[in-house]
């Protein structure tokens, strides 16, 4: 299945994928010309799978395609 390079469309296939994780889009305010995927650990610890801060130009490079954070998550 493909996905489009997005919050919505990422989020979905980590459901789909992970069915047994809770993900939240934006639960704070996200930081401006950035896209961060963050694991947060039961014990209060966290992950993080993605950030595109220090990628771009072109900007579609600070959006990852879903399947390269889903890779991160499994490791």
């Amino acid at each position: 299945r493909v996905y489009g390079r997005n919050a919505a469309a990422l989020s979905q296939a980590l459901r789909l994928q992970a069915p047994e994780l809770t993900v939240k889009v934006n639960p704070a305010r996200p930081r401006r010309g950035s896209f961060e995927v963050t694991l947060l650990r039961a014990d209060g610890s966290s992950a993080e799978l993605w950030t595109g801060l220090k990628k771009g130009p072109p900007r579609k490079l600070k959006f990852p395609e879903p399947h390269v954070v889903l890779e991160e998550l499994k490791k």
